[in-house]
């Protein structure tokens, strides 16, 4: 790409200049980011988009020289700008020095996708502030302690006086992310990268999250690189966007621009996945109606679980129909996953019923079967996880972790049992030529499709899938909700599919349940529930929605939802 002009003759705070950042190989050089060029402007907000490995990550890093050994820079410059004039080309100094440990945190500092693997699980919250404050800034404890009490404070975390002396852990998740605001807005930097904030928080934390850094930024003037796969966020927030594929910048606009007037082919590709689940699936579209008189398949009557003092399920009742798919939706800690989970016998409920109909007509209390009864419900009953990295066990082919099932069941072995799992994986849409590679030689994408062709393995009328799309970039999304939606057809399943994303349950769910603090607040047709919602706390969730158009910024459509007490109605702010 060609150097970026500034605008109206006026420096950039950063200019990026044909950076190139390669990691060596055994067989090669892996160029990670290929001769690349974008600036920014202070108080502007520039989106880099891209999905998993276009090199968005690594041009953060390169930044500020954190990329991983044995990676390096290895052409291009990097200038950060002063107000006097004077220009430190950021690629030049060594990545163990002085000078650019001085630029980190004070001049350009960085919050990470994962707070929990960013934060120090042995020391407080407190501690991890004030050393940046006392290195930086020549705080004594006592004034380094009072900021950052004050900057708790202007993260919005509850009661910072106490909350200073915690630990990570002591966090919720999006607490853990203010945390690491906090922490990198200590010494008023100029530029703050922000690098996938918001992609493990359910949408009402990452609306929060997302208003927090825009104040903080309208308050300090700085600049702010914020990394993402989400199209939504990148229309609500961006000035200009970078869209990166491979490592090549593909696109370089103004966020109009580029939502609206995109050159690129692979630009075009990205905001249609997104605009694609903004509607009603077209494989669920051709499909006839279900019959809403049919006998349920799984009942769930007054279902509840405890975990200690902790209430997680609150007497949830409802119930799936054959064929169906049922969505659950809620925020982190609403009991989604612990539903789930109970459904499939991981836990064991509190009380309540879990009433499932076999195909032969009689009906068990899978809250209450054991031993040989269980077994054999579980292989009716199978589980779709979410981490398509974490599910799958590295240590075995993917013929032995597709296989597996069919093998401890005593269903098959030996040719039998290779023929099936070549037959599972093109069900799923894989090579089966690729059976004795193991699952780190798949994208996540591909690791998914292998987690389902294990779920479906014993022919199961019940799949439950935990937030399955959720850690997928957008194209692949669809894909592998499309994938889900033809083996629906084709072995009559029935989902319940557990999702925070609003845009993947309309995509392609017959009925939603909405989940709030472990009760289920309301239960209907998803295109209603997800149109015109009757209760407050999911006309909360959908007013989060980052809207994929940047013509679309109407913040003032967004409220909390505060949950009604005795002496109050239902209230929203």
């Amino acid at each position: 790409m060609t150097d970026v002009l500034p605008i109206a003759g006026r420096k950039p705070l950063l200019e990026v200049r044909n950076l190139t950042t390669e990691f060596p190989l055994r067989t090669g050089v892996f160029r990670a980011v290929k001769d690349l060029s974008f600036s920014i402007e202070a108080g502007k907000t520039l989106c880099v988009v891209g999905e998993s490995g276009s090199g968005k990550s690594v041009t953060a890093r390169s930044i500020l020289q954190i990329v991983d050994a044995p990676g390096r820079i290895a052409a291009g410059s990097i200038l950060l700008n002063e107000p006097g004039g004077s220009s430190i080309d950021l690629a030049k100094l060594d990545p163990r020095g002085r000078a650019i440990r001085a630029v980190r945190g004070r001049d350009i500092a960085m919050i990470f996708q994962e707070p929990m693997s960013s934060l120090s699980p042995v020391h407080t919250v407190g501690d991890q502030i004030t050393e940046a404050l006392r290195l930086h800034m020549s705080m004594t404890k006592a004034q380094a302690r009072a900021e950052a009490i004050s900057l708790l404070r202007q993260v919005e975390i509850p009661d910072p006086e106490k909350a200073i002396d915690r630990y990570a852990f002591q966090y919720s998740g999006g607490m853990r992310q203010r945390a690491m605001i906090a922490m990198a807005l200590a010494c008023k930097p100029k530029l703050l990268i922000a690098d996938e904030p918001t992609t493990a928080l359910d949408v009402t934390t990452q609306a929060e999250i997302l208003d927090l850094i825009a104040r903080l930024q309208k308050a300090t003037g700085m600049a702010v690189l914020f990394i993402t796969h989400d199209m939504g966020v990148v229309a609500q927030i961006a000035d200009d966007v970078l869209v990166m594929h491979h490592g090549v910048a593909k696109e370089y606009g103004t966020a109009e621009e580029i939502f609206h007037a995109p050159k690129d082919p692979y630009t075009r590709m990205l905001i249609g996945s997104v605009l694609k689940l903004e509607q009603k699936a077209e494989i669920r579209l051709a499909r006839p109606p279900l019959d809403a008189k049919a006998a349920p398949i799984l009942e769930i009557r007054d279902l509840s679980m405890q975990f200690g003092e902790l209430k997680a399920l609150d007497q949830v009742s409802i119930s799936l129909l054959p064929g169906e798919t049922l969505g659950i939706v809620g925020e982190s800690g609403s009991g989604k996953t612990t539903m789930g989970r109970s459904v499939m016998r991981l836990y064991d409920p509190t009380a309540g019923e879990m009433l499932y109909r076999r195909s032969d007509g009689t009906v068990v209390d899978l809250a209450r079967i054991s031993g040989r009864d269980l077994k054999s419900a579980r292989r009716e009953l199978r589980m779709v996880f979410q981490d398509p990295f974490g599910s799958l066990n590295p240590r075995m082919t993917v013929a032995q972790v597709i296989g597996e099932p069919l093998l401890v069941n005593g269903i098959a072995k030996g040719k039998e049992l290779e023929e099936r799992v070549c037959h599972l994986m093109e069900q799923v849409g894989l090579d089966p030529a690729g059976r004795e590679r193991y699952p780190h030689a798949f994208s996540g994408g591909q690791r998914q499709r292998i987690g389902i062709a294990r779920a479906i393995t014993l022919n199961p009328r019940i799949i439950v899938a935990d937030e399955a799309t959720s850690a997928l970039d957008v194209s692949v999304r669809f894909q592998v909700l499309d994938l889900l939606m033809r083996l629906q057809d084709e072995l009559g399943l029935a989902y319940i599919f557990i999702s925070h994303d609003i845009g993947v349950i309309r995509y392609m769910c017959d009925r939603v349940g909405v989940m709030y603090r472990g009760r289920l607040v309301e239960v209907g047709d998803a295109e209603k529930v997800c149109n015109q919602p009757d209760h407050p706390y999911t006309q909360a969730l959908l007013s989060a929605i980052p809207r994929p158009d940047p013509r679309d910024r109407d913040r003032s459509r967004r409220f909390r939802y505060i949950e009604p007490t005795l002496k109050n109605e239902s209230v929203v702010r």
